[in-house]
């Protein structure tokens, strides 16, 4: 169980989120207090856990916080729901399907001699609140994260913060991963599941190792970017950090960390800006047909695992073993297909004894379909990839050779994180910046091309560039 200094540590941190914005603009501010909060606090089971409210964590906590200042100090500046008709949809389903979803579970579920119960008014509000709290990040970004200014410093900081976190990686690959347990009292997962190769796979303060190494990939990928892509960081240092960062993530020993990072970088380093927001479109798009094509058995799951086998026998059965929970998982999504079964484990097969799950949901896509069906399913990775739609239209409009040269790499980022949902859960608060960020600028283009065209340098952000420079 969590020690005191866990608890302690998600308690104090609305305090660090208001220094920080006393101390720092606005978007370098929001920026650090959910990257830090993501990094450093302590994961479930570390939360509170108030009535009538979902349990209030780490994932959550920083952007309340966040919120809340930015109300206080700047108040409601302008929308603060996207200004696309689609977006705006999206999100109201996103947020309100939960209502729906209760009305239509009402009645228990049993399992032999085990029984769940049926959904009622309180499940609707927490379900509804937990919605608005996670896509909160997403609110944030689109308002204050939407220039090329601060889209760069998310970048740095996602390097920087990658160069950081590889200390603890590297001591959790020579000791286990262990700084978890010893600093705040618990581990967060199953400890098998760090032992990998021979080796171990650091797990940090994150979910799992997975967590970690995606992570990392998508710091090796916005250093690759900033090389790329910045005059001022187009430097041999600059280059260094991002092979040394692309060095860690092989030693994290993830797999499909490592094919994500395959597929991005050489879009990111060979591939002009359009092709690179096309590339993301067609990820995003191939990420929400996997279901539909799952169901149709489409997917050559028998050349994938084949494929799996000639590199290692174990990771071959670890996607066997998750074929085959999707496989019955969405066999069970497809009794209530539309707004799915709910909470309190009700998408799951309980063995009817015991009352014990005994399904296994890695997927994001196969959670959000069980719970809240296709529609939230929709409205979840509808919100996520609608950036890139939009960006593809404005570019088209204005010219590639008007956008941000951000854009791309960070559409790519939040294309393979995206992708990542398939077979992980790693829908973080840094996911909902990202796609918050590029849904802002994307709208901005629309409305005022010029705004959207600001370079790095320019009187309003060269004061924070320094700044930046400073830590590099």
């Amino acid at each position: 169980m969590p020690n005191p200094l866990a608890y302690l540590m998600l308690a104090l941190w609305p305090v660090v989120t208001i220094v920080l914005f006393r101390r720092q603009p606005a978007d370098r501010a929001l920026i650090l207090s959910l990257m830090v909060g993501y990094l450093f606090l302590p994961e479930f089971p570390a939360a509170f856990d108030l009535p009538l409210l979902p349990p209030i964590s780490k994932h959550t906590i920083p952007a309340l916080a966040a919120f809340a200042v930015c109300l206080v100090k700047f108040g409601p500046q302008g929308l603060l729901v996207p200004q696309s008709p689609l977006a705006r949809v999206l999100l109201a389903v996103f947020i309100f399907v939960p209502l729906v979803t209760t009305v239509t579970n009402t009645e228990p579920v049993y399992y032999g001699q085990v029984g769940l119960p049926g959904l009622g008014i309180k499940d609707a509000i927490a379900l509804m609140l937990q919605q608005v709290m996670l896509v909160m990040p997403f609110l944030l970004a689109r308002q204050y994260l939407a220039d090329p200014g601060s889209q760069r410093y998310f970048l740095q900081a996602l390097m920087v913060f990658g160069l950081i976190y590889s200390l603890p990686m590297l001591v959790e690959l020579r000791l286990s991963p262990q700084l978890n347990n010893w600093i705040y009292g618990y581990y967060q997962h199953s400890f098998a599941q760090s032992v990998r190769g021979g080796g171990y796979r650091p797990v940090v303060f994150l979910y799992h190792g997975l967590w970690v190494s995606f992570f990392i990939m998508t710091a090796a990928v916005a250093a690759f970017a900033l090389w790329r892509q910045d005059s001022r960081l187009n430097t041999p240092k600059t280059l260094l950090c991002a092979l040394y960062l692309l060095l860690v993530l092989v030693a994290s020993k993830s797999l499909g960390a490592l094919i994500l990072a395959a597929v991005a970088l050489p879009c990111l380093l060979f591939l002009s800006r359009m092709m690179q927001i096309r590339i993301a479109l067609l990820i995003g798009l191939l990420a929400i047909a996997y279901p539909m094509m799952k169901g149709a058995n489409i997917i050559p799951e028998d050349r994938i695992l084949a494929a799996a086998a000639s590199i290692e026998d174990e990771r071959s059965r670890s996607l066997d073993f998750r074929f085959q929970q999707e496989r019955i998982l969405l066999d069970r999504a497809n009794r209530k297909p539309v707004f799915g079964w709910g909470s309190w484990g009700r998408n799951h097969i309980l063995d009817p004894v015991s009352g014990a799950i005994l399904t296994v949901t890695d997927g994001r896509w196969i959670i959000a379909i069980g719970v809240y069906g296709w529609i939230g399913f929709l409205a979840e990775f509808g919100l996520l990839v609608t950036p890139f739609f939009l960006l593809w239209r404005g570019s088209r409009e204005l010219g590639a050779d008007r956008l941000s040269p951000y854009i791309a790499p960070m559409s790519l980022i939040l294309a393979v994180n995206v992708a990542d949902l398939i077979p992980n859960a790693t829908l973080t608060p840094l996911t909902w910046l990202l796609a918050g960020a590029l849904t802002g600028y994307a709208e901005r283009m629309k409305v005022a091309p010029s705004l959207s065209q600001v370079a790095p340098g320019t009187p309003s952000t060269a004061k924070r560039e320094v700044e930046w420079q400073s830590i590099m």
